[in-house]
Order: C-alpha cells, then sequence, then structure tokens
C-alpha cells in the first residue's frame, strides 16, 4: 500500500498554489532555467504540478496503482477542521477514496495528530479540548470509512496508522480517543513511538542531517524488523531514496540524502521487507515530492519506480500479475485526453476498460480520439 499525501493544490482547481509547491518560495507559475514551472521539488511529475482533488489527477493515479500491482493507499490524513488547510486535504482524502473504490482497491487513514499540537498552538483549540476534539475526529473516520469494505482491516478492526504519535502520547489517550467507538481500531505507530495499546510500528526512512547510504538503511531496517518480530501484525516500508528540498526553500536544513541508485534503493527495500513475511508493506511514499521519496512516475526517473514494483509483484504472484511496462503508459494518455477537453464518455468507457483488465479496448478507444500533444 502506497503512503498517499492529498496536500496539492492549483489554481486550475482551488484558485492558487498550494504551499506543498510553493512552501512560500517558489513560484509554480514561472519557469526556471530548464524550462519547467519552479515548484518545491527537485522531482516534476510527468503531469506536470497538480492539485489532489482533480478528478483527471485521480483516475491517473489510481489507474497507475492498479497496473503497478499496488493494493491501495494508506492517506496522511491531517482531520476535517476548518485550519490551515487541513479541510482542503480532507476534502481530496474523500474524492481519493471513491476512485480507490471503483477500482476495488484498499485504503487507510494515516492521522497526523501533530494537528493538535498546531491547533492548540494557533488558539484555534484550547489544551483541555485536545480529547474531545480527538473523539470527535475518531468519530469521523469511522463513520465516513472504518465501516467501508476496503477499508484495511485487521481481525475484523479497521487498522489506525498515526504518523506518531506526536500529541496522544500514552495509552490512556489513545484509550479515551477509543472510547467513543463500538469497534476500536488496531493503532500502528511509527517506529520508536510505540504505545502499550497499539497493534504495531511502521519503519520509515532513517534521516540523520547527513549523506544517507544503503548500508545505514539496511542497519536501520534490520533493527526495526527485529523488534517487529515480536508484533503480531508486521508492516515493512520500501522507499526509493531521499533528496528533499527543505534548505533551498529556507524553511529548514534538510533531513539528509539517500541516493536512489538508479532504483536499487528501492528494489533492496522491498525485498527486505517481504522477507520479514509481513501483513502489509507500506510504499514510502506515492508522492511527497517535498522530502523526494514519491514513486509516482517523474520526469527524473520515468515509470522505473512502478516498474520495479510490478517485478516485485509478479514474483509475489507466480508469475500471474498480467500487467506490464507499457501498460503503465495508458492512464497518462487518458489523463492528457482529459486535460485536451476530448470526449468525456469514451475516456470514461476507456478507463473502466483499464480498470477491468481490458487494456487491449482502452486503447482503442484512445486511438480513435484526436491525437493530444506531451
Amino acid at each position: 500500500m502506497a503512503h498517499y499525501m492529498p496536500w496539492f493544490q492549483t489554481p486550475e482547481v482551488r484558485g492558487y498554489w498550494g504551499w506543498h509547491w510553493t512552501m512560500d518560495h517558489f513560484n509554480p507559475s514561472t519557469t526556471g532555467e530548464n524550462g519547467r514551472p519552479e515548484i518545491a521539488s527537485h522531482y516534476m511529475p510527468l503531469t506536470g504540478p497538480y492539485d489532489s482533488s482533480d478528478d483527471a489527477l485521480l483516475e491517473y493515479q489510481v489507474g497507475l496503482m492498479k497496473l503497478s500491482g499496488i493494493d491501495g493507499v494508506i492517506v496522511d490524513w491531517y482531520g476535517m477542521e476548518n485550519f490551515r488547510d487541513y479541510a482542503a486535504l480532507n476534502e481530496s482524502t474523500g474524492k481519493l477514496f471513491e476512485y480507490i473504490k471503483q477500482a476495488g482497491l484498499l485504503f487507510a487513514i494515516c492521522y497526523e495528530d501533530q494537528t493538535i499540537k498546531h491547533m492548540v498552538d494557533g488558539g484555534y483549540l484550547s489544551a483541555e479540548g485536545a480529547i474531545p476534539h480527538g473523539q470527535e475526529v475518531m468519530q469521523y473516520i469511522h463513520e465516513h470509512w472504518f465501516s467501508d469494505d476496503v477499508y484495511l482491516k485487521y481481525d475484523d478492526q479497521p487498522v489506525l496508522f498515526v504518523f506518531g504519535p506526536q500529541y496522544f502520547r500514552s495509552s490512556t489517550d489513545w484509550e479515551a480517543l477509543f472510547s467513543v467507538l463500538d469497534n476500536s481500531p488496531a493503532l500502528v505507530t511509527l517506529d520508536k513511538h510505540l504505545v502499550s495499546n497499539a497493534l504495531a510500528s511502521y519503519p520509515w526512512v532513517p534521516g540523520f542531517g547527513i549523506e544517507i547510504n544503503k548500508e545505514v538503511v539496511e542497519a536501520h531496517l534490520g533493527q526495526f524488523y527485529r523488534i517487529a518480530r515480536r508484533y503480531d501484525y508486521v508492516v515493512g516500508g520500501a522507499f526509493p531514496g531521499f533528496h528533499d528540498i527543505y534548505a533551498e526553500a529556507n524553511v529548514q536544513s534538510s533531513y539528509g540524502f539517500l541516493d536512489a541508485q538508479d532504483g536499487e534503493i528501492l528494489r533492496f527495500t522491498l525485498q527486505l521487507a517481504l522477507k520479514q513475511n509481513p501483513d502489509v508493506i507500506q510504499l514510502i511514499t506515492w508522492n511527497d515530492y517535498g522530502e523526494g521519496t514519491m514513486i509516482e512516475p517523474a520526469e527524473e526517473y520515468g515509470y522505473q519506480y512502478l516498474e520495479i514494483v510490478q517485478e516485485i509483484r509478479r514474483e509475489m504472484s507466480d508469475s500471474d500479475f498480467p500487467f506490464s511496462s507499457e501498460d503503465l503508459r495508458l492512464p497518462l494518455e487518458i489523463f492528457r485526453h482529459r486535460k485536451a477537453g476530448n470526449e468525456t464518455g469514451i475516456l470514461d468507457e476507456a478507463f473502466a476498460s483499464l480498470l477491468n483488465g481490458n487494456l487491449a479496448h482502452s486503447r482503442q478507444l484512445i486511438a480513435d480520439l484526436p491525437t493530444v500533444e506531451e
């Protein structure tokens, strides 16, 4: 399952450039010396900078996931309050899940409880109101997503990831948050943030403010997996590299750098995760362009990372996995036709055929449409 960021906005859809494309430093409306929009990333998505609530974009992303063998998404989620951009991110999350369900994939929430600290510090929420608000958050997730058939479950419990915890740090806090629910979720925390009533933890990219290499990654993940063997639920982690833009954007110092080694780091971390016989492998990440951990196709590496995912999927499926590297190009073709305003009904049918595995029919439908420029 791919860890997914729903936090991008563009003038075309939202009327403004969101912070994750600008970081209050870059202007995507201008073109740099390389002839590309100036965005807060060392990498450029094949679609160009996009909006996370754009239907054409969500269709493209979900189509890629389906064809690459990814089973679903774990969405980085900031709650539903009208504070900062949280409400916009929540709206984009809901739209994504509709496409995920249409494709027959799974989804889960990774709750950012650091939002509570931000709301308290910003005067939006009192410290005394933190637990009651957290309970409202749990009720919201329950009412909207936990009971969905395609929400990720463990022993009939919905699996709730948390990026931390960073605010609710005790088991007592989480007991209070879950007390308003009939069926408490199975809590999965970030590595080194385990609370006593959590089911398990998950690993992340090591970051030490230095250049990270394969040996550091192997030691970091090896230590995590040795501990994870004690858990009833094992979550592996795989990532292509790390190359953040925080220093260039004057946000903060860089967390470090991990060279992708032409896909070797992703292949290595995927294979290491598989050796643990995990319940879930989290791909870190689908689209965190600010930190350079994305596997979504970009101009710098094309479809390489999704091709590696396909290779691993094929190994896992005893060669039954039906899709090829060439198939990964199809969602972008549909996306470009959407943006060109070509026949909606034909494109709807082409996307439905893609999801059903009838790619030949999908290609035939597209072939009959006017040519679009790349």
